[in-house]
C-alpha cells in the first residue's frame, strides 16, 4: 500500500523547498571554510618572508657595524678591540642566535711597499658555523697559510715578534667579491668583515629551504699609521683556525 501525500502536505513541502533555496545565512561561512586554509598559508608564507628579509638586514647591519667600528680604532689595533668588537656583533644578532649559527671573517688588507699588489696582514673571526674565509688567508714568508693568529706574536702568542706575514708573495690587484673588489690606496688600510649566516626560519619545519645569508662589507682605516695588530690586553686571538 503506497502513501501519497495529502495537498497540505506537498505544498508546505514546495514552500519549505522554495525557502530553503533562498536562504543565505550559511553561504560566507562555508566559503570562509574554503578559503581558510589558502588564507592561512598566505599569511604564513608572508610572515616567514619578511623574517627571512629581517634576517638578511641584520647580517648585512653586523657586516657594517664590524667592519666599520675596526677601521674607526685610532693609533693602533689591539686584540682586546677586536674582542670588544665581536662582543657587540655577537649581541647585535642575539635574536637570531647569531654566535651559533653565524661567522665573522675580518681582515685587514693593505698595499705592498711598490704599492701594486694587496695583500693581508691579518685576519680574525669568531661565530661557531664552520666555514672558511673566502678571500683569502695571511701568509708566511715561505707561503704557508696562517691560521692560528701568530702574525705577529712568538711561541707565547703574546710577545710581540717580527711580522712573519709576506706582502712580497702578493698576487692579488684587489680582494672581495668578483666584481665588486676592493683595494687598500697607499700608506693606509681596508677593513673588510665576511659574514655568513645559517638563516633560522620563524616557524615550525623550513618551507622555504635551507638558507645561508652571506655579506661583505668594508671601510677604509681612519687616523690609523701602524696597521699591525698587538696584543697590550693579553687575550687569545680570536683566530681563524
Amino acid at each position: 500500500m503506497q502513501l501519497i501525500p495529502g495537498p497540505k502536505v506537498r505544498r508546505r513541502t514546495r514552500r519549505f523547498g522554495r525557502s530553503l533555496r533562498r536562504c543565505e545565512s550559511g553561504l560566507a561561512l562555508t566559503e570562509f571554510a574554503f578559503a581558510l586554509p589558502i588564507l592561512l598559508t598566505l599569511g604564513l608564507v608572508g610572515m616567514e618572508v619578511a623574517w627571512l628579509t629581517l634576517a638578511h638586514l641584520k647580517v648585512s647591519n653586523i657586516a657594517m657595524m664590524t667592519a666599520d667600528n675596526a677601521s674607526r680604532v685610532r693609533d693602533s689595533i689591539d686584540e682586546g678591540n677586536i674582542t670588544e668588537l665581536f662582543l657587540g656583533a655577537t649581541l647585535a644578532g642575539q635574536s637570531m642566535n647569531f654566535a651559533s649559527r653565524g661567522r665573522i671573517i675580518l681582515y685587514s688588507i693593505e698595499p705592498n711597499a711598490a704599492n701594486t699588489r694587496q695583500w693581508i696582514r691579518w685576519q680574525r673571526c669568531t661565530g661557531s658555523k664552520a666555514v672558511n674565509p673566502t678571500y683569502g688567508r695571511p701568509k708566511t714568508a715561505a707561503g704557508a697559510n696562517i691560521v692560528n693568529g701568530t702574525e705577529i706574536y712568538a711561541n707565547d702568542r703574546f710577545t710581540p715578534a717580527t711580522n712573519p706575514s709576506s706582502e712580497t708573495g702578493a698576487t692579488a690587484t684587489a680582494i672581495g667579491p668578483t666584481g665588486n673588489q676592493i683595494a687598500a690606496a697607499s700608506g693606509t688600510a681596508v677593513i673588510m668583515a665576511e659574514v655568513h649566516y645559517d638563516y633560522q626560519p620563524l616557524l615550525a619545519g623550513n618551507m622555504l629551504g635551507n638558507i645561508t645569508i652571506s655579506r661583505v662589507a668594508a671601510f677604509n682605516v681612519r687616523q690609523r699609521t701602524n696597521q699591525s695588530i698587538t696584543n697590550g690586553a693579553r687575550v687569545t686571538p680570536a683566530s681563524c683556525g
